[in-house]
């Protein structure tokens, strides 16, 4: 739609309206406020519940990978042939061995369960990022050194240096009954992967040094699988599940964290419709202030038409003015939806301080800080649906005033 100099000129006249029409000014001046602010609320909801799913995935999936291959009973005695089967199945791109056990661990009269994981020199080598002090290059076999979360190392009020002791209740037969399992490890570093459930409970180590803590021998808990496309790792992984049927069961991550990730997209979804209405509002308070403009405008739409105005020029003209009111809401709601983003952190510690309430509680919500990260199709799609929502207010009262007939409104002034 490109309007002609005459049809801009009246378009500008009507966007701000004369004295006798501050009312009109203020319903439009509330309308572009509206729209800017349900634009910024759907960018800002649905970039941090994006950030949510993405950082818990990274990092889940990061710890864990895509799937687990895991014995019936717990333990995987031909642990050497399944890994390499699994390495050979196309789509797979790293596999390793893992053991896992809850168990508990005890320091300075202090008692935590824990998640003890005894994982290779690669594996451990892939927590480096995640370390806040100490040196992971010192998990050796048959060391005893560990690397812990810093929840459980805020827990148990240890620190680098410090020796731990951890229970295993399943410890050796004796005349007198099973007498638990006692082991003194050396904290050598502690790391920080940002999920807190996690820092609160594990504490990795050599493999070897889990092999030797749960008497398992040379047996393995689980295999641990990455695949290039996490989308489809069932797929991938369907072959070789065949060939491990009733020997283990492969889990991937769609099923470990199913009820996790499914929340996740149906709230995602909830908010999305109802934060739209935000943006539907805002469009009918477009369509009022068009509306009361039109009225107000009456008789000078009768003497444009007089004046050779056609009635084309007129649906043109009022339809850019309520038009530029959803483009300027949903390019401020863009920018208020980017700058909110960007400080999102200060501004909840802003709240917190305010409040004096805990906005972001990690043992409740998972990650330690508020996530972000907005996907531009959602973006593109957000300001299109604005833009389609405006441009649709706009035409009742554009068709009213090209259809005012000069003859019956000049009659009767």
């Amino acid at each position: 739609m490109i309007l002609t100099p005459f049809e801009w000129m009246i378009a500008k006249r009507y966007m701000l309206p004369g004295r006798g029409e501050a009312f009109i000014a203020l319903v439009a001046g509330i309308s572009l406020a509206a729209v800017m602010l349900g634009v910024a609320a759907l960018v800002i909801v649905m970039s941090v519940m994006n950030g949510f799913r993405a950082e818990l995935f990274d990092k889940i999936v990061g710890l864990n990978g895509h799937a687990i291959i895991q014995a019936y009973g717990g333990r995987l005695e031909n642990w050497q042939q399944v890994l390499r089967e699994v390495k050979a199945t196309p789509g797979v791109v790293r596999a390793s061995p893992l053991i896992e056990q809850p168990l508990l661990a005890t320091f300075n009269g202090r008692v935590e369960a824990i998640l003890a994981r005894g994982n290779t020199a690669e594996d451990i080598h892939r927590l480096e990022p995640q370390k806040k002090m100490g040196n992971l290059a010192e998990l050796q076999p048959n060391l005893g050194n560990v690397a812990i979360g810093a929840r459980l190392a805020e827990n148990l009020g240890a620190q680098v240096g410090d020796t731990i002791t951890i229970i295993n209740p399943q410890g050796r037969s004796t005349p007198f009954g099973t007498v638990p399992r006692e082991i003194g490890y050396h904290i050598s570093a502690i790391f920080e992967i940002g999920v807190y459930d996690y820092d609160q409970s594990f504490v990795i180590m050599p493999m070897p040094d889990a092999q030797t803590l749960l008497l398992t021998g040379d047996a393995i808990g689980m295999i641990e699988v990455k695949t290039d496309d996490p989308d489809n790792v069932t797929a991938i992984l369907a072959p070789l599940a065949r060939k491990l049927a009733g020997q283990a069961v492969i889990s991937d991550w769609k099923t470990i964290n199913a009820s996790l990730f499914e929340a996740l997209a149906v709230e995602r979804v909830a908010m999305f419709v109802v934060l739209s209405i935000i943006v539907l509002v805002a469009v009918f308070n477009i369509l009022s202030s068009l509306i009361m403009l039109v009225r107000a405008k009456t008789r000078d739409i009768a003497i444009l038409r007089t004046m050779g105005a056609t009635r084309r020029s007129l649906l043109k003209i009022f339809v850019a003015t309520g038009f530029l009111i959803g483009i300027l809401g949903t390019v401020a709601g863009l920018v208020l939806g980017f700058v909110f983003l960007f400080f999102r952190q200060p501004i909840v510690h802003l709240v917190e301080l305010l409040t004096g309430q805990n906005l972001w509680d990690p043992s409740i919500r998972f990650l330690a800080e508020l996530p972000s990260r907005s996907d531009p199709v959602e973006i593109v799609t957000i300001s299109v649906m604005a833009l389609v929502f405006s441009f649709l207010a706009t035409l009742y009262p554009a068709f009213r005033a090209a259809s005012t007939d000069p003859v019956q409104v000049l009659r009767y002034e």
